[in-house]
């Protein structure tokens, strides 16, 4: 993917280029080349002469990521010794509120095409977003089922205690879409801010059920069990990722970026339960 390079000048704490980078560096700056892959004329010398990346990469990322994107950034720090990615999970509206209100972040991943256009709406990212993965929903239960959960509609049973997700973030978004796909309608015993938190409701026992996506009930193991049903297929939603406008290091976050979007970086997700794009 071309990312384009931000036209307004950054803050003041930019990356310090190594010495000896030379004019090749400054070059290959203004060329501002962002794509995983050079263009057909740039040769080994020049490519070798590129500054290293360091400093820290800060990602605003939707909960439903948390694990994926940890191995990520781990896995980046490797390649690059002397950067640090440091990550902020939560809602995907909670985030894109942060930085419209001026947190400093240099990449955003969303659970929806709606929460990144929060940020896009007011120019605070560079280019257009891409979509990286896709996510579907699947009810958690407790161990074992004990309730027998088999379909959307045994959601509905009398006495059951069922959390969502908050309407306003993708995966309660996703769930509403889901039930008047199903023509049904819940009332639940609460709804949670993010999608972590509604899948510890079950996992604490504090609930019998929650909609959640795949991977959440993926990654919590056998502290959980999870139910498909035919209408998660109505409510599929996209993962958009953008490089931030003000991003105190753009150079090491479109880097980021790359991983998250390569062969390598996409099987890291799939593992995780994700669909590809």
């Amino acid at each position: 993917m071309t990312i384009r390079c931000a036209r307004r000048t950054r803050r003041t704490h930019h990356t310090l280029w190594p010495a000896g980078a030379g004019a090749a560096a400054l070059l290959l700056l203004s060329a501002c080349s962002s794509s995983g892959s050079d263009s057909s004329g740039a040769s080994g010398s020049a490519a070798s002469s590129s500054p290293k990346l360091s400093g820290t990469v800060t990602v605003f990322a939707a909960a439903s990521l948390q694990e994926s994107f940890t191995a990520l950034g781990k896995e980046f720090e490797k390649e690059h010794p002397g950067t640090e990615v440091t990550f902020s999970f939560g809602g995907s509206d909670t985030l894109a509120a942060n930085i419209t209100g001026g947190a400093p972040a240099d990449v955003f991943a969303a659970a929806s095409p709606k929460t990144m256009a929060i940020v896009t709406d007011r120019k605070d990212a560079v280019g257009t977003p891409t979509v990286f993965v896709r996510n579907r929903l699947e009810i958690a239960t407790l161990p074992g089922n004990p309730d027998k959960i088999s379909s959307l509609k045994d959601l509905t049973k009398s006495g059951l205690k069922v959390v969502l997700c908050d309407r306003t973030v993708p995966c309660g978004a996703a769930a509403q879409k889901a039930l008047a796909a199903a023509s049904l309608e819940l009332t639940p015993v609460s709804y949670e801010q993010d999608v972590k938190a509604a899948l510890t409701k079950v996992e604490l026992k504090e609930a019998d059920a929650a909609v959640v996506y795949r991977t959440d009930v993926k990654a919590a193991g056998d502290k959980v069990e999870g139910v498909e049903f035919p209408e998660s297929a109505d409510a599929v939603n996209d993962y958009p990722v953008a490089l931030l406008k003000n991003a105190p290091n753009a150079r090491a976050a479109k880097a980021f970026i790359e991983l998250v979007e390569s062969a390598e970086g996409q099987k890291v997700l799939t593992r995780a339960g994700f669909l590809e794009p």
